[in-house]
C-alpha cells in the first residue's frame, strides 16, 4: 500500500478554509500534508512547498471536485435487532458509495442504544467494518419510552455525540427540560429531536390536507411538528442547551427556527432530500415508498425550505436513510413502516434540488454536507486543513447516472428514486488517507493508479 496519496488537478472546495480553486492535495500518513497548485510525484521534480516520493499513489482529478469527506448526521443502520434490513457493515458500504466518510447512527434500534455498552458496541462494529467513521447518538429516555432519562452521562463518556429518541419526540416537556439541564453538563453534546406532538399527529400516515382526505388516509397536521419546535425553543431559552431539529419539513417550522437563530439561541436544524423533491401528491398511488415521517408536505413547504437553505437557516443536509424490507413496504399504506433508503443517491438528489436550480453554489452545498454537520456533532472533521485527518470525497459533478436500487449496497431497496437520472457521481471516497470506495473500474488508466473499494 502506497504511503502517500496525491490528488492532482481537481477543483478543491474547502469552505472551512475559504478554498475554492484548482489545486493538488498531498496526503501523508493519513493526514492532509499540503494543498498547492502543483505537487510532483516521484520526488524528482522540485517545487516550492515540498513533493511526493517514488511510492506515491496518484489520482488524476481533472474535471472533478475534491471535497472534505461528506458527513451524514442522520442514518438508521438497524443494528442491533433488525440486521435483515441493514447492518453497520452494509450501511457503511452504502455510505462510502454515496461519498460519505462519516455517519451518525440513530438509537432507535431493537434494543435501543440507551446505555454505554450499546454505544461502545456500535463504535466497535464500525471500526471492524473499516469503511466510514461511525458515530452514534444515544437515547434521551430509557427504551425511548419517554418516561425516565437514559444514562446520558455514561453514554457521553463512551463517546456518544448526542442524544435523541428519534422516531418519536419526547412528549413530556418537564422531562425534556431535565434532559437539557443534564446534557448541558457535558461539552459538545447536542440534544436532537424528532419534533412531533403525538396528541396532534395521532395515527396519521401522511400530510394532513386535500390528498389525505381524498385518499381516505389519516393525516399528520403540520402543527404537530411546529408545536414541539415552539415548545423546545422555549426550553432552550431557559437552558441555553445545544439543540438540533431533525428533518424539518414545514414552512412554519422554518419561521420558528429562523427567529430562534435571530435571537442567538444555540439551535441548528437539518433537512432530508425527500422534503426538497417530493410532495404529498406523490402519495396518490398509495406507493408506500413515499411514506415517511415527518410526511411529505406541499410545494409551498418545499419553497420555504429551499429559501431557508439559501439564507443559511438550514445547517445540515441529512439523508435520514431508513431501510426496510420489501415485504414490510408491500403492506397497505396504513400498516407499512415509515422511511426511505437513500444514502447512496443523496448527493445526487441534493445536486438536483439545490445546485441545478441555482438555489446555492457548490461551496455552500459542501459546507452544509461537511463543515457544519461536523460542528453540530462536535467532531474535528469537515475540512481539508493541513494536519487534519484525510477524509476526502472526489466526485464528477457533471457525470449523469441512473438510480438503480438493485445495485444498492444497502440491504434494502425501499427507494422512490429508482430510474431517476441524477448528476454527481462519486469516484473516490477516502477515509483516513485510505481509499474505501472507488466508483471507477479497477484497471489503471494513463497516469493514474486506481484501487478498488477495499483499502
Amino acid at each position: 500500500m502506497a504511503k502517500n496519496l496525491i490528488i492532482k488537478n481537481g477543483r478543491v472546495i474547502d469552505p472551512a478554509n475559504n478554498i475554492d480553486k484548482k489545486s493538488d492535495v498531498l496526503i501523508v500518513d493519513g493526514k492532509i500534508a499540503d494543498i498547492s497548485p502543483q505537487i510532483h510525484s516521484g520526488g524528482s521534480e522540485p517545487r516550492s512547498s515540498g513533493s511526493g516520493s517514488k511510492d506515491d499513489m496518484v489520482i488524476d482529478a481533472r474535471g472533478k471536485l475534491v471535497l472534505p469527506g461528506l458527513i451524514d448526521i442522520h442514518v438508521h443502520f438497524r443494528e442491533p435487532g433488525d440486521e435483515e434490513e441493514e447492518t453497520i457493515a452494509s450501511g457503511s458500504m452504502a455510505a462510502v458509495a454515496g461519498g460519505f466518510t462519516s455517519v451518525v447512527c440513530m438509537p432507535n434500534t431493537d434494543p435501543p442504544i440507551d446505555d454505554a455498552t450499546s454505544v461502545e458496541y456500535i463504535h466497535r462494529m464500525g471500526r471492524q467494518t473499516r469503511k466510514t467513521h461511525v458515530y452514534v447518538m444515544g437515547t434521551i429516555t430509557k427504551d425511548r419510552a419517554g418516561e425516565q432519562l437514559s444514562d446520558i452521562g455514561f453514554m457521553a463518556q463512551a463517546g456518544a455525540v448526542g442524544f435523541t429518541d428519534d422516531g418519536t419526540g419526547v412528549q413530556n416537556a418537564s422531562l425534556m427540560l431535565r434532559a437539557m439541564k443534564y446534557a448541558s453538563m457535558f461539552k459538545n453534546i447536542v440534544l436532537s429531536q424528532h419534533c412531533q406532538d403525538n396528541s396532534l399527529a395521532g395515527s396519521g400516515v401522511m400530510n394532513a390536507g386535500f390528498n389525505s382526505t381524498a385518499l381516505g388516509l389519516p393525516g399528520i397536521d403540520p402543527l404537530a411538528e411546529e408545536m414541539m419546535i415552539w415548545r423546545d425553543i422555549q426550553l432552550v431559552r431557559k437552558t441555553n442547551m445545544l439543540y438540533h431539529v431533525q428533518h424539518v419539513s414545514t414552512a412554519k417550522s422554518v419561521e420558528l427556527i429562523r427567529q430562534a437563530k435571530k435571537d442567538c439561541l444555540p439551535i441548528t436544524c437539518e433537512v432530508a432530500p425527500h422534503h426538497l423533491l417530493l410532495t404529498d401528491d406523490d402519495c396518490r398511488d398509495y406507493d408506500t415508498n413515499y411514506k415517511v415521517n415527518p410526511p411529505l408536505r406541499t410545494a409551498k413547504d418545499i419553497e420555504a425550505l429551499k429559501q431557508a437553505i439559501r439564507e443559511g437557516v438550514i445547517d445540515a443536509l441529512a439523508s435520514d436513510h431508513a431501510p426496510h424490507l420489501k415485504s414490510e413496504k408491500e403492506l397497505e399504506f396504513l400498516a407499512a413502516p415509515f422511511g426511505i433508503a437513500s444514502i447512496e443517491c443523496a448527493l445526487g438528489l441534493y445536486i438536483k434540488a439545490l445546485i441545478e436550480p441555482k438555489i446555492i453554489d457548490w461551496p455552500q452545498l459542501v459546507s452544509i454536507m461537511s463543515e457544519k454537520p461536523a460542528k453540530i456533532i462536535g467532531v474535528d472533521k469537515g475540512t481539508l486543513g493541513i494536519g487534519k485527518q484525510a477524509d476526502v470525497t472526489i466526485i464528477d459533478p457533471n457525470l449523469e447516472y441512473i438510480v438503480d436500487v438493485e445495485k444498492f449496497h444497502s440491504k434494502s431497496k425501499n427507494c422512490p428514486y429508482n430510474d431517476w437520472k441524477l448528476k454527481g457521481k462519486v469516484e473516490y471516497t477516502i477515509v483516513g488517507g485510505e481509499i474505501r470506495f472507488s466508483g471507477l473500474a479497477p484497471a489503471p488508466v494513463a497516469g493514474v493508479q486506481s484501487r478498488g473499494s477495499q483499502p
